[in-house]
């Protein structure tokens, strides 16, 4: 059964303790958030009812910590894309020359003496 915001409900028997009653009454919920394909099945209770509003609660959690997350990813590749992006320090460019200047010098001491 689809509702109106983009929660499917599915209901089916649950097992476990319970007796006759969840043996003959669908009182397992699984609701599939459509957007996302977030899935959560609640068996926890006998009443259908109470299972429901547990089960949508838990959903509500998972959409929260996925949104949460998808943030977190989001700032972690713009500070990446920044410090990728930031120019070189004047201090530090010298610094890296310096080391190819020295480089360069050793590798012209190995070359052969003509002569």
């Amino acid at each position: 059964m689809d509702t109106d915001d983009g929660i499917e409900e599915v209901f089916s028997r649950s097992g476990g303790p319970g007796g006759q009653h969840v043996n003959k009454v669908s009182t397992a919920v699984t609701l599939r958030h459509l957007a996302s394909g977030i899935s959560v099945t609640v068996s926890d209770s006998r009443s259908q009812g109470r299972n429901r509003a547990i089960a949508r609660d838990r959903l509500a959690d998972k959409l929260a910590a996925a949104a949460r997350e998808k943030k977190l990813v989001s700032l972690a590749e713009a500070a990446r894309n920044r410090r990728r992006k930031a120019k070189r320090s004047r201090g530090t460019k010298a610094v890296l020359v310096e080391g190819k200047r020295r480089r360069g010098e050793t590798k012209k001491l190995r070359a052969k003496v003509v002569g």
